[in-house]
């Protein structure tokens, strides 16, 4: 009997004290943007991120070329069905443009789009067999996944926060409000650091100057990883890689960023 209750003790500290061993990984891959990482897939204006590990698969933006996309996802084995929600950031056809091929191959996911999106948009998406959630606030999409919520004045624009052990996952389209203001927005909301801000940060028509004060901003709100891409800029990048080092990522389609024991 003893050596019984010894055992059911060692596996209950096993289990409590020892949770990486039952950890989940995040993992992020970029299938649609104009920056070339992966020279098998098609590069071209836009951006669409895949996020798996959390308890349901979010596509963060689609793209503006169906073609594109659908033929990235296929030659990275990505089926459509796999995906259970769309988050869509903001307006422009760069990143919603595919959302109708994408639905005559997936229509049965949820589409997170902000409230102001035009009716025209949200009954569309209805009719194609989506269930529509129009953001205005900050909200649950699922366990460990938010939505920052409409931000931003003229072009209104959400953002995916997802919560990691590590710190916060910050997902933006083209951060049209300011990739600072959402990095400070979701600090906010969450109650955490960030550990990770990936897409596009939107300083591509900025010069040196106004660019360095964006990477001082990032770095003093703490931010660990950066991987700016679309619409943020080859000078920006180059700004961003000398100022984070080993902690910048360079990405572009078809780009993979995991993030170990996540969950």
């Amino acid at each position: 009997m003893r050596k019984l209750k010894g055992l059911i003790v060692f596996f209950f500290v096993a289990i409590v004290f020892q949770p990486s061993a039952f950890a989940k990984d995040l993992n992020l891959t970029i299938l649609y943007d104009n920056n070339l990482y992966n020279k098998e897939l098609e590069a071209k204006w836009g951006f669409s991120c895949l996020v798996e590990g959390l308890e349901k698969t979010i596509l963060f933006d689609v793209g503006g070329d169906a073609t594109v996309l659908l033929k990235n996802m296929k030659k990275l084995n990505i089926e459509p069905e796999e995906v259970d929600i769309v988050v869509l950031s903001h307006i422009h056809h760069d990143h919603i443009g595919s959302l109708p091929a994408f639905l005559e191959q997936n229509p049965n996911v949820h589409v997170y789009m902000p409230q102001s999106f035009p009716h025209s948009i949200k009954e569309k998406t209805k009719k194609a067999g989506a269930k529509v959630i129009a953001v205005s606030r900050f909200r649950e999409i699922c366990p460990n996944a938010y939505s920052t919520g409409e931000l931003g004045g003229w072009i209104k624009e959400e953002s995916l926060v997802v919560r990691t052990a590590r710190g916060l996952v910050i997902i933006t389209g083209c951060a049209h409000p300011g990739i600072t203001n959402i990095v400070k927005k979701a600090k906010e909301m969450m109650r955490s650091d960030v550990y990770l801000t990936v897409g596009g940060f939107h300083l591509c028509w900025m010069n040196l100057g106004q660019v360095n004060k964006i990477v001082e901003g990032i770095q003093a709100e703490g931010v660990h990883t950066v991987a700016p891409c679309h619409c943020s800029g080859d000078l920006a990048r180059k700004r961003f890689k000398k100022a984070f080092g080993e902690d910048f990522i360079l990405a572009g389609v078809g780009k993979k960023i995991n993030i170990k024991d996540a969950f």
